[in-house]
Parts: C-alpha cells; structure tokens; sequence
C-alpha cells in the first residue's frame, strides 16, 4: 500500500512493478508540485474550488486512483501469498487487504464526498452562465467597469414570521482595482420611497399617494403578488431582482447582483467560520430572556453576532445600521480560509439553505479574487442615508444621490491621491469605540464652538456619536475609524 509495485518486483515482474512505481512517483510529484503552487495562496486554490469542472475532475480522478490503488493492493496478495497456506493465513490475508484497502478508499470517499457537496451547493446557489445570457469574459469578467455595486440583504424570515421584511440593506461599492469598498446603508423606515419610471411598481403606486409602507416592506410585496410588480417574475427571486432596480434608482448607482441572507443562515454561517471577535463599550441587551452582550473585548457565536446586529434595545435603528457595517466589516477581515476548509461541511449546508444570489458561478473565481483584494488592500468605508443627512420620513431623494455619488468619488480621488492612506495611523483592537473622527468633531464644533450637526439632532452634549459604525455627516466615514 505504501510503495504500490515493490510486490510485483520481488515476485518477478518486474515490467509491471517498475511500471506501478513509475506511475506512483509521477502522482507523488505531481501532488508535491500542486501543494507548491498553492501554499500560501489559498484564494488560488478556491478560485479553483468553485469551478464545476474541478470539482468533478477531483471527484473523478479520487475515485479512479482509489479503485487502481485497491486492485494493486489485491493483486500484490494475490502474487506473494503463501502456498500452500491454512484457513488462518487465508482468512488474516484478506482480513488485512481489506483494512488496507479501506485505509484507501476512505480518504478517496472523502474527497468525493466534499465535491459532490461543494458542486451541490454552487449549481444550488448560483446560477450558471452569464447575466441575462451574456457570455463570461474571465480575461474581463466586469465587462470593463472600475467598480461594481452588489446588493447585501438580511432578511428576518422565520418560523414564527409571516414573509420577510429586508431590515438589514447595503449596497456595496467595489473598486475592481484595488478593493476600496463604500458601503452605502438604507434605513428600513424610509417612506414615500420613489420607484423607476415605467417600473411595474410605479405604475401600482403612482404619485401622489405612491407605496404607503416603509422600505423594509417593498420586498415582501413584491414577493406576495410577483407577476403584477416583479420586472422579471421568471428571475430566481422576483423580488430581490426588482430591489435592485428600487435601489439602484435611490442611490443612482446600479446594482449589477445580490445576495440575500436570513437571519437563521446569517447564525449559521458564523458559527461555520469559527464566530468573530468584537470590542463592545456598552452591554447590549438582546432576546426575550434577559440575555446580554456584556462589554469589552468579546468573541462572538452565530447567536451573538446576529444580536449585535439586530438589537435595537435601548438603541434604534441607525445604532444598528452602524453596527451591520462593523460586522461586513469583521466577516471580511476575520474569516480565516483555514477554519472555512475545516468547517466546510457547515457552511455549505448553511449556505445552501439561506442564501440567494443571482451572482453566476461563471463570475465566482474573480469574486473571489475581489475578495481577496478587499481583504488585503481595500478600504471599507461607510455612508448611512440616516438622521441627520437624511430624513427617513421626508427624504430628499436628489440629496440621497448627491451624497452617494460624492462618497464614491471622493473614494476613487483618495486613491487617486497616492498614499494618504498609509500615513493614518492604525486603530487599536481593543479601543473603546471611536466617534468618527475626532478632529472631524474638532472641525464641527466651528471656531467660535459653534455645536456640531450631532448636537443639533440629538441635543446630546457629545460632538459625535459614540455607538460603534455610527456615521454622521455628508461624507462617507472609514469603517476602521467607527468600528472599534
């Protein structure tokens, strides 16, 4: 079993034995070569992992080798047992191949087992091909666009729930380039929400009296009746794709993908990537049961982390608005591809049974190379279309698309600019959360102590708000400087 043809050539075949050994050292060097070209560059090898035609050829190739490797394993005892030998020998020699064999079919069972899963979910989750039927260009897979926006939605779905209000709504703002990311926060109680002209939606809700709910509603009324107010009914979710469209008209940046989670996979999800760490300042209460997310430096469960971003006790809204952003934020820099390997099992079954995307498995291997850029050179900012910039109940739609297109330009001047980002200075882990800037505070306060545009909202005696990713003012905010 460990050198596959020694038997052969002690028996005297030495054309087959020489043979098996060959082939077994060309695999041994072949396997050496790969492990070479991925160490180290794990984000290469699941470009690879989310590509149909590797993961069958894995699956195919283990089950080939196992079944070659087992039948010379057989074969070696069927040229070297003993002749003429008694039950006990016959009976231990078989004994012995089996577990041998076993010994290789196992990890071979393995290996196909996890592409099979691997295959399941990415056909189950994304969809093949291109967009719309358009071709994939891997040599330009952003059909020659600077930045992408993708659409990122939590969803409240549940047992004890009737539908899903979208509470959780960002729309991402990626630099194909270099990864600097604005990420743009909707709050759930916008109202007289303005939909496109010629939309489906604008013609059921026309002006003056328009949709009589609040944001968090649109999706879930289009998921009710979508033949009548989905621009694509056929389209995997209805409603999520015409969202974008919703969104897209808001921000005046067209969202070219979603991807929607719920509540219960958001938990699972981070469970499967081993929890995240948080620094929080202040306790935050969270369930029925008196339960709390005591301060300081925390690692957080699937549980936890879901009620960091979703309790509004004793906050509101835009307090957990900011505190969605973090938590991109934190997935983003904290998701070790190692754990991902090793709890690979859950997250697939987690993502396969609570996220839906209309990303095609065509576009994952340079997802995921965006990604890695994200992570490793990116510049997370943040813009939340709250109090005070923006009115949620009477919004001034040309200034929501204002501040939008000016976070973005500002971001793509910033690079423009060179390194000016390395010269601030990095955040401390384990500080107390920052107001977004205090020189910015300095500045807000005016010469002649003037309050700032928090005190005039709140009536606070704080310059800036303390909650951790909360974000005030027309410009788009680092999330390293609002997230502790």
């Amino acid at each position: 079993m460990v050198l596959p043809g020694i038997a052969h050539l002690r028996s005297g075949r030495r054309a087959a034995g020489t043979a098996i050994l060959a082939v077994y050292a060309l695999l041994i060097a072949g396997a050496a070569t790969a492990g070479v070209l991925l160490a180290g560059n794990m984000a290469r090898g699941a470009r690879m992992a989310v590509q149909s035609e590797w993961l069958l050829t894995a699956a195919a190739a283990a089950f080939v080798l196992a079944v070659l490797w087992m039948t010379v394993i057989v074969h070696s005892w069927v040229i070297t047992r003993p002749r003429p030998a008694g039950a006990g020998v016959r009976i231990g020699g078989a004994a012995l191949v089996l577990v041998l064999c076993l010994c290789v079919a196992a990890p071979a069972g393995a290996v196909m087992h996890t592409s099979y899963t691997a295959y399941d979910t990415l056909t189950s989750v994304f969809g093949g091909g291109g967009v719309d039927g358009e071709p994939h260009d891997a040599a330009d897979p952003w059909n020659g666009r600077d930045r992408i926006e993708v659409l990122l939605i939590g969803g409240d779905s549940g047992s004890n729930r009737y539908g899903m209000r979208t509470d959780s709504v960002m729309l991402a703002s990626i630099d194909v380039h270099d990864g600097d990311t604005v990420l743009i926060s909707l709050p759930r109680n916008l109202e007289d929400v303005q939909f496109p002209k010629g939309s489906k939606l604008a013609e059921a809700y026309p002006p003056p009296y328009g949709f009589n709910d609040i944001f968090n509603e649109i999706y879930q009324t289009i998921a009710e009746d979508p033949e009548q107010l989905a621009e694509n009914p056929q389209a995997t979710d209805p409603a999520a794709d015409t969202l974008k469209g919703v969104v897209g008209h808001i921000t005046g940046l067209e969202a070219e993908y979603y991807a929607l989670v719920d509540m219960k996979g958001f938990e699972a999800v981070i469970d499967a990537i081993g929890g995240i760490d948080v620094h929080i300042d202040e306790p935050i209460p969270y369930g029925q049961e008196g339960a709390v997310l005591e301060a300081g430096d925390q690692h957080l469960n699937g549980n936890q982390a879901l009620w960091y971003g979703r309790s509004r006790v004793n906050s509101d809204d835009y307090t957990r608005m900011g505190r969605q952003g973090c938590l991109v934020k934190y997935v983003v820099e904290q998701a070790d591809p190692a754990t991902v390997l090793t709890s690979f099992q859950e997250l697939a079954g987690a993502t396969k049974k609570t996220l839906r995307t209309d990303i095609p498995q065509a576009k994952l291997p340079a997802f995921i190379e965006l990604a890695e850029t994200v992570s490793e050179e990116g510049e997370m900012k943040s813009l939340q279309l709250s109090p005070p910039q923006v009115n949620p109940a009477y919004p001034d739609w040309k200034e929501i698309r204002r501040l939008v297109a000016d976070a973005v330009s500002a971001q793509q001047d910033d690079e423009k600019g060179g390194d000016d980002r390395a010269a601030e200075p990095e955040p401390s882990a384990s500080a107390s959360s920052p107001s977004p800037s205090e020189e910015g505070a300095e500045e807000g306060a005016g010469e002649d102590g003037d309050s700032t545009e928090w005190q005039d909202y709140t009536g606070l005696p704080e310059p800036s708000p303390t909650t951790p990713g909360r974000q005030v003012g027309d410009d788009a905010t680092s999330l390293d400087s609002i997230c502790p």
